[in-house]
């Protein structure tokens, strides 16, 4: 595996694969990484000839007051993963060659509404930083696939309808959340858990299966489920950002006639600020 750190040594690489006819499959990250992580990089080896895995904690994604500067840097250990796992360059790029210009006077891409809904509420800024950022390692590394996993699945949305109102030929590629033998899923900000906070954080997954359950017996009053839902996770420790019931197939609010649901939840246990979701099919 090459560690690449340049803009212009990543490009020569990609260059020269793209002369070969390799395929390429691209895994963006901040690092920091566990197995649901390395699940992204199998998968993508599995769908690619060469892999490049991009560790990039974005500046431009933090709000004011967010974890910016003690989001965990573990570079060595995620190198020595990524190796195993088969990863073909690990891309470290700097804060200054991503945004020469600096951080306030960069282009932007930002997806209309659904930017601004759900965590684009609590954080306005988000959204636009992570699009920003990936539209930037899509044109460098120029891949046949992204893969990113669905614990997130606001920003898997979002990207998938920026690759599409943007015409950009890259095949978005959703893995699995992988969780904990508890069912907590598994995150890099899990490590910010007290001990105690750890015993609790299971509850926001058990809270989602509650809401899947409800909806599977035919419980119908989405609003009234969700408050539901919110008070359990009160009543747990968490202090909840939101808890919803979207159409999975647009993420908006879901009418009585919508079949693919995506029940999506947002909290705070302490510091620390979780986030899951679970798919729901109504009969």
């Amino acid at each position: 595996m090459n560690t690449l750190t340049l803009l212009r040594d990543l490009r020569a690489q990609v260059k020269q694969w793209r002369q070969d006819d390799q395929t390429i499959a691209l895994v963006p990250t901040m690092g920091n990484l566990h197995a649901g992580h390395i699940s992204l990089v199998e998968r993508a080896r599995q769908l690619a000839d060469k892999v490049i895995v991009s560790i990039f904690v974005n500046p431009l994604q933090f709000g004011a007051g967010e974890d910016y500067d003690s989001y965990p840097r573990t570079y060595a250990e995620d190198s020595e993963k990524l190796y195993q796992a088969g990863a073909d360059i690990l891309f470290l790029p700097s804060v200054a060659d991503m945004y020469p210009l600096g951080l306030n006077n960069n282009t932007k891409v930002e997806v209309p509404e659904l930017g601004t809904i759900l965590c684009g509420e609590s954080r306005p800024i988000h959204f636009s930083g992570v699009t920003t950022v990936v539209a930037k390692l899509f044109n460098l590394t120029q891949p046949d696939k992204a893969v990113f996993g669905e614990k997130d699945f606001q920003q898997l949305f979002i990207i998938r309808r920026m690759v599409a109102d943007l015409c950009m030929p890259i095949d978005i590629v959703g893995v699995p959340t992988f969780r904990e033998d508890d069912g907590l899923a598994m995150s890099s900000r899990n490590g910010y858990l007290s001990d105690s906070e750890r015993d609790i954080a299971p509850n926001l997954h058990k809270t989602l299966s509650f809401v899947y359950a409800q909806l599977q017996i035919g419980i119908a009053n989405f609003a009234e489920l969700e408050a539901k839902a919110c008070q359990r996770l009160q009543e747990a420790g968490f202090e909840p950002d939101y808890l919803s019931i979207r159409c999975a197939e647009t993420l908006q609010v879901p009418t009585q006639a919508t079949k693919e649901l995506i029940i999506v939840a947002a909290a705070k246990l302490g510091k620390t600020r979780l986030i899951d979701n679970m798919h729901c099919s109504l009969l």
